[in-house]
Parts: C-alpha cells; sequence; structure tokens
C-alpha cells in the first residue's frame, strides 16, 4: 500500500514514516506543501495524510485542488488544529477524515486502512481473489485455506496488485514499490519476486502482460 506523507515537522514527520513502514506500508514523505501536491498529482497512491499549516502550500489548498483534479484518492488530514470550524473547512474542502495532533498511534493505523480499503473500494479486511484470500489487517495470504508463508516484499507486491485486480500494474511501479529496501536496485527483482509468489499462490494467481505489466485478473 502506497501513502503519501505530506507532514513540515521533522520529529513528526520521521516517527509517522517509521511506524508505516514498520506496519509493512510504503511511504513517500515531504515537507512543503508544493512538492507535496506535484506528486499527488503525478504519482498513484492509496492514501494521502496531510499536514494543514505547511510552507509554500497549505492542506487546505492541496485538497482543494486535488479534488478540482478529480483525484478521488483518501485524504487523511493529520493536524493540531482541533476546532470544529477547522474540522467542517477540512470535509467540506474533501478530506474524508479528520485527526488532530498527538495522535494515538493505533487510532491513526486503524484510520489509515480503513481509508485506504475504501478507496480501492473494499469496506471489508479480507480481499478475495478466487482460491486466494489476503487479510490486509493482519497482513495474511491464504490459498485454499492454508496460510501461505510470504516476505514482506512478496506481500506488499501481491497486496498492491490485488487492491487493484483487474488493472495491468506497470513494472516500473511495482519497483518503485520495493525500493526503499534496496540500495541499488537491480531491475530483474520484481522478475524474481512474481516467479516466487507464483510458485507460492498458483502460476494462474497472477499474469504477466509483457511490454506492459502485471495482473491479477479478477475473479
Amino acid at each position: 500500500m502506497n501513502i503519501l506523507l505530506i507532514e513540515d515537522d521533522a520529529h513528526i514527520r520521521s516517527g509517522l514514516v517509521q511506524l508505516l513502514r514498520e506496519e509493512g506500508f510504503h511511504v513517500d514523505a515531504f515537507d512543503n506543501g508544493e512538492e507535496g501536491l506535484y506528486h499527488a498529482s503525478e504519482w498513484e497512491y492509496d492514501l494521502i495524510i496531510l499536514d494543514v499549516m505547511l510552507p509554500e502550500l497549505n492542506g487546505w489548498e492541496i485538497t482543494k485542488q486535488l479534488r478540482a483534479q478529480q483525484k478521488r484518492i483518501p485524504i487523511l488530514m493529520l493536524t493540531a488544529l482541533s476546532e470544529i470550524d477547522d474540522v467542517v473547512t477540512g470535509l467540506n474542502l474533501g478530506a474524508d477524515d479528520f485527526m488532530t495532533k498527538p495522535y494515538n498511534e493505533r487510532e491513526l493505523l486503524a484510520r489509515v486502512r480503513s481509508l485506504a480499503r475504501r478507496g480501492q473500494g473494499n469496506p471489508s479486511d479480507e480481499i478475495q481473489l478466487g482460491r486466494v484470500i489476503l487479510n490486509t489487517r493482519k497482513q495474511a495470504v491464504s490459498a485454499d485455506e492454508v496460510e501461505i508463508s510470504l516476505t514482506a516484499t512478496e506481500y506488499r507486491i501481491v497486496e498492491h496488485l490485488a487492491l487493484r485486480a483487474g488493472q495491468v500494474v506497470p513494472h516500473s511501479q511495482l519497483l518503485d514499490l520495493v525500493t526503499g529496501e534496496l540500495d541499488e536496485p537491480d531491475s530483474n527483482v520484481i522478475d524474481v519476486h512474481i516467479y516466487r509468489i507464483r510458485r507460492k499462490l498458483g502460476k494462474n494467481f497472477l499474469q504477466n502482460k509483457r511490454g506492459l505489466g502485471y495482473i491479477i485478473p479478477k475473479p
């Protein structure tokens, strides 16, 4: 799951990045509004965690511009502003949820997972793809009711594809998903992971669309 974090407080930003990555999320983090808006507009994310009081461009304006672009990516506003008028402003501009600082880590993670599932049209923790079931809360995968052991990277790739079942995901997008773990990523690293995933979950679980990318067909 890809998360864009836009937060200018270095201490809060580093803490959130660590928390989210420990939970298996891929996180891109930026400390100013203009750079954050650029990445939100040009890259594909499952969720944006957005501060309001940002340099160069505030969170209200980022939300307004993204909704004007017809970007429906879920937005969780995380801010020190706590007045009811601030909450109403954020929600009216198109934010999906609003949390105030300081935040509870368990609550934040629960809201992150809920919003990301909602954005992908999956209100449940479980995604069923034929004989394979993913539980996004437990980060567990089973096939034919037998739990399958995946590495963290394999799970991340499977979840990313499962949330986009029926869509071809470019090789470059999957490479970006795992490069946070590698200093010098090899261009065929995704092919190696895909090979191992297919050995564990079945060769028909996902397909390689030559020259385009990978897809998990919808059942």
